[in-house]
């Protein structure tokens, strides 16, 4: 039985591999920094702590994994946390991977990463990118463009935006385009990419392609919600973002991220990886779709409850 080892198995992403790996009877074992909060596993994950600072730690943590599913990023730069120390930590866990043995490491990067890219996002995904095929390793590297389903943020914000505000503003014209996969089928290629020998790199993307503008129609229809959409600056819209961050204590939307949105960095030209279309999925959860507000915070203030519930 080969042993996988999932960063952050109680969280969105990770949860779903998880999930994936118990029902092909794999062992799963997870590198957390929550480790009460709630999951369905019950004892059928090990759970070790995700231990930047004690590279014994993490070496334990890996000892006997066969494949790591390295999950671990953070979604914008912060005084706690950022983009360069993720970047490091990463770089500590694919060192341990490899003095541990691991025979291969299943990636999750973004789509279109780039080296000379000057939003810091995505030129970090680059630098682990390339020194991950520089570590040895086996790998498969997976750039999704936008995740969606239960617990995830970017969808269910939009929809509770929707909910509240009586229009809804898009940068510039809104045609810029997004590709989102359900995180299943995320989980399920990560799985699959695990029994892999060769190095390989997959843009994991949904079915559906919308622009920016599609999209939140799409959305706002599915919850009943239709508004006027107009177009709003950059600027204006990043000041926006900003004060629901300041209401909602927490970051609604980053410059960065508009820039990522208006440069077309979430849409690529392969084909999809993904069967569940966005558009079907927020209409059979249209109930409880941006209900409450997912909070990227809050998540790391309060790591004793289920994402699925904040």
């Amino acid at each position: 039985m080969a042993v996988h080892a999932v960063t952050g198995a109680f969280g969105f992403s990770g949860r779903a591999i998880a999930a994936r790996l118990l029902d092909y009877g794999h062992a799963v074992r997870t590198l957390t920094n929550s480790p009460d909060r709630p999951h369905p596993f019950g004892d059928r994950i090990q759970v070790h702590p995700l231990d930047f600072n004690d590279p014994g730690a993490l070496e334990s943590a890996l000892d006997g994994t066969d494949v790591l599913h390295n999950t671990y990023w953070v979604r914008f730069n912060h005084k706690r946390f950022g983009h360069a120390s993720a970047v490091t930590n990463t770089l500590d866990l694919f060192d341990a991977a490899r003095r541990c043995g691991v025979r291969r490491v299943v990636h999750t990067s973004i789509t279109n990463p780039s080296i000379d890219s000057p939003l810091e996002y995505f030129r970090g995904k680059a630098e682990l990118e390339r020194a991950l095929a520089e570590t040895g390793l086996g790998h498969s590297i997976l750039r999704p463009a936008v995740l969606f389903g239960p617990g995830g943020i970017l969808v269910n914000n939009i929809a509770w935006a929707l909910r509240r505000l009586p229009i809804f503003g898009v940068f510039g014209d809104g045609s810029y385009r997004l590709q989102p996969i359900h995180v299943d089928d995320f989980a399920d290629l990560a799985v699959k990419h695990a029994e892999y020998d060769d190095d390989v790199v997959v843009n994991a993307i949904g079915p559906e392609t919308f622009s920016f503008r599609s999209l939140v129609d799409t959305i706002g229809l599915a919850i009943g919600k239709p508004r006027r959409i107009i177009s709003v600056s950059p600027r204006a819209g990043h000041l926006v973002a900003s004060l629901i961050g300041r209401l909602t204590n927490d970051v609604f939307l980053t410059r960065e991220e508009i820039d990522g949105l208006m440069q077309g960095l979430l849409c690529t030209n392969s084909r999809p990886t993904g069967v569940v279309r966005l558009t079907d999925w927020a209409a059979r959860n249209a109930d409880r779709l941006g209900r409450r507000y997912a909070s990227e915070l809050g998540r790391r203030r309060d790591r004793s409850s289920s994402y699925v519930s904040t």
